[in-house]
């Protein structure tokens, strides 16, 4: 009777290790299952979006000699705008841009109200912009076909649109509705002749009385 009572006992010591031993083996995968998950999450936390400048505003220019780039610039400062440079896929030299030859390319260029040279700049996206300040040279007492180009690539609604320019003496005359007239859309403000060292007071002064 003793030695089943002594096997019994055994039987039960075994069997209550086995148990203890088997619960304690779980405990510890639970707990590797959760680092891992835990590393996991930290791993594939979303990437953050990349963002442009977030102006509203945009300052379009063509310049063959630079002063209209040193006002584009200006008023790029002044408003925090962004810019977008129009640059022809045929650069113009000097002897293009010479008003006294009667056969140089400027001339017949503008002479010919026709006439579209194609722009070598890549295309600019105007999504996001509520307002564009559009700048160029006056020749032959009118803008550069170059320009025209620009403004009948692109659709404007929506978008306020303000052109200046920049010349010896002319002022903008005719340039800025004839633009606004090829353009087809967007609400185009008169716009005006701006000296090419003109001041940063001035600037903002002419900015502020823009109607």
């Amino acid at each position: 009777m003793r030695k089943i009572l002594s096997v019994l006992l055994a039987l039960c010591l075994i069997l209550g290790l086995t148990a203890c031993s088997g619960g304690n083996s779980e405990e510890a995968e639970d707990t590797d299952n959760t680092a891992e998950t835990t590393a996991e999450e930290q791993t594939e936390a979303p990437e953050s979006e990349e963002s442009g400048s977030g102006s509203e505003t945009l300052v379009v220019y063509f310049s063959a000699t630079g002063n209209t780039k040193g006002v584009a610039e200006k008023i790029a400062s002044v408003t925090g705008a962004d810019t977008y440079e129009i640059k022809a896929a045929q650069e113009y030299t000097d002897a293009d841009l010479d008003w006294n030859d009667s056969d140089s390319r400027t001339t017949h260029e503008q002479n010919d109200p026709s006439v579209r040279p194609e722009i070598g700049s890549d295309p600019v996206s105007l999504d996001g912009y509520t307002t564009i300040y559009i700048g160029y040279p006056i020749w032959w007492g009118e803008e550069p076909r170059i320009m025209d180009t620009f403004v009948e690539s692109y659709d404007f609604d929506g978008i306020t649109m303000i052109p200046f320019c920049t010349s010896c003496g002319s002022g903008i005359g005719r340039s800025g509705q004839n633009l606004a007239d090829n353009a087809g859309s967007g609400n185009w403000l008169a716009g005006d002749r701006l000296e090419s060292g003109i001041s940063e007071d001035k600037l903002k002064s002419w900015i502020e009385g823009l109607e």
